[in-house]
């Protein structure tokens, strides 16, 4: 006796095809699952037998059964299996007739048949629906999740048993139906931007990194406003598209980091500077998304930058530049989405005050040489802006001056958003950031007297290739922020300034 039905496997963040094969004879009582299962797949016997005796169905003693999880060559991880499996033995058994060729079945079971949350639901449902697959049944913990995908039938299961009596036609489990509206929320933390003191020449380095997603490296000694700084960037970002909104929810499906439905804020990740090498990048025996890939189209913030470790910081090279992240192990290679804003702060030697003009550094020459090396010039050379942020003076604290709100600031930073999506409509990117060379040259026309400003920036500052190409998209989101068409001296000028003192 022989069934197959539908089921996938989740493989960075989408999915592959999988067949549930089931094969039952008559022999000395074996269950045996083949088709490369993890651990949690070649437990899930036990927990099958236990929830199809409580769900009060005959379980096929003095007979083997196999199955089958294909095709063969594919890892497979998890718990997702268990449902399609356990219907599978039981209509067998029973030999009921249904039609499963328009379904796909995922679930974990609990010994008593309930249905437990399982994570990728979000890849699973964007696959039925690529596939042409019109059934998705999933634990009813999971529904809201799979129902950002339309045009399949999602049928919220509670237990096993309720799903057996739907295929044979005893009781129909009605359709889930979605929320109408999605809204979309603007992150602010509860932070603002009118909040920060001072610091003017800062706020307009972030606007400008805001508005063209690029990165950023503050440096200032202990308590200048650095950390607050980064935390209301965050309110100064405009608000996610639907794509956005949707690739960052499968990031976190995947990741088992969902906690409701559609992710409508932008991501904010500070990891601790003792992170390990994996931890930001992402891996395991089956790759999983790291602190980098789960700050995708938000931001990655490292406080204390030079005390991650080297091998942690090395990592940021790849991702800073291409915007993805691949990582490779024995099982195979996988790519993840890691275009983010990156956010990193520094003191600018080990006690902090070596530029603070009102405390004297206490540091010899050779700590400070050592503090600053910790950080290699190729990932210097990948930040846009390098900017200081000082110590605030006491009129400045005591104002009663407030600044401007992040909402204002957003604005300009979504109309100059609105102008990149706008230009790169026709193109696979979302920011002047992501330009490659060719778009540079496209988008990035230069005046004369442009050129001859970045000739003499180039041997006075001796930039690289890289570093001369960021300085022209930094310009042109200067002058996106201004509305101008053309990219003009002043532009620029101001561009330079946040590569200055580097």
């Amino acid at each position: 006796m022989f069934l197959k039905l539908k089921c996938a496997a989740v493989v960075g963040i989408d999915c592959l095809p999988v067949e549930v094969e089931i094969d039952i004879n008559k022999g000395q009582t074996n269950f045996n699952v083949v088709g490369l299962p993890d651990t949690a797949i070649k437990e899930s016997t036990d927990r099958i037998y236990s929830a199809i005796k409580n769900s009060g169905f005959n379980y096929p003693f003095n007979f083997r059964i196999l199955v089958n999880l294909a095709p063969a060559n594919t890892p497979k991880q998890g718990s997702s299996y268990d449902l399609a499996m356990a219907i599978g033995i039981i209509i067998i058994n029973n030999k009921f007739k249904v039609d499963l060729k328009n379904s796909i079945f995922a679930g974990e079971l609990a010994l008593d048949g309930t249905l437990r949350h399982i994570n990728g639901v979000l890849p699973l449902a964007i696959f039925a629906k690529k596939t042409g697959i019109k059934n998705l049944f999933i634990p009813t913990c999971n529904t809201e999740e799979a129902s950002l995908v339309s045009g399949i039938n999602i049928y919220p299961c509670e237990n096993l048993k309720q799903v057996i009596e739907h295929l044979i036609e005893i009781k129909k489990i009605p359709v889930f139906k979605k929320k109408e509206e999605i809204i979309i929320e603007k992150s602010n933390h509860g932070l603002d931007m009118s909040m920060v003191k001072g610091q003017d020449f800062a706020k307009r380095a972030l606007e400008i990194a805001a508005s063209g997603n690029h990165n950023i490296l503050m440096s200032g000694p202990p308590g200048s406003g650095k950390t607050l700084l980064a935390r209301t960037f965050a309110t100064i970002l405009p608000p996610l598209s639907q794509e956005e909104s949707l690739e960052i929810t499968k990031i976190y499906s995947v990741s088992g980091l969902l906690k409701e439905g559609l992710i409508t804020k932008r991501p904010f990740r500070s990891p601790h500077h003792t992170i390990s090498n994996v931890a930001l990048v992402g891996g395991g025996r089956m790759p999983k998304p790291g602190e980098i890939t789960l700050s995708h189209r938000g931001v990655l913030f490292l406080d204390e930058f030079p005390e991650f470790p080297r091998s942690v910081l090395e990592a940021l090279r790849q991702p800073l530049e291409d915007g993805v992240i691949t990582i490779s192990r024995a099982q195979g290679t996988l790519t993840f989405p890691a275009s983010i804003t990156l956010i990193a702060s520094q003191n600018p030697c080990p006690c902090g005050f070596l530029s603070d003009p009102k405390q004297e550094c206490t540091c010899s020459a050779s700590q400070i040489a050592n503090y600053q090396k910790k950080i290699s010039g190729p990932l210097l050379d990948r930040i846009d802006l390098h900017i200081e942020v000082p110590r605030v003076k006491f009129e400045k604290l005591t104002s009663d001056e407030v600044g401007e709100t992040s909402t204002e600031i957003c604005k300009r930073v979504t109309l100059a958003r609105e102008i990149q999506n706008k230009r790169f409509e026709k193109l696979n990117i979302f920011t002047n950031s992501e330009m490659g060379n060719r778009k540079i040259k496209e988008y990035c026309k230069l005046e004369s007297d442009s050129i001859e400003m970045l000739r003499m920036a180039v041997n006075k500052l001796n930039l690289s290739a890289r570093g001369y190409n960021r300085i022209i998209k930094l310009s042109r989101t200067i002058a996106d922020l201004e509305n101008c068409g053309n990219i003009e001296l002043k532009h620029v000028a101001e561009a330079l300034q946040y590569r200055s003192n580097k």
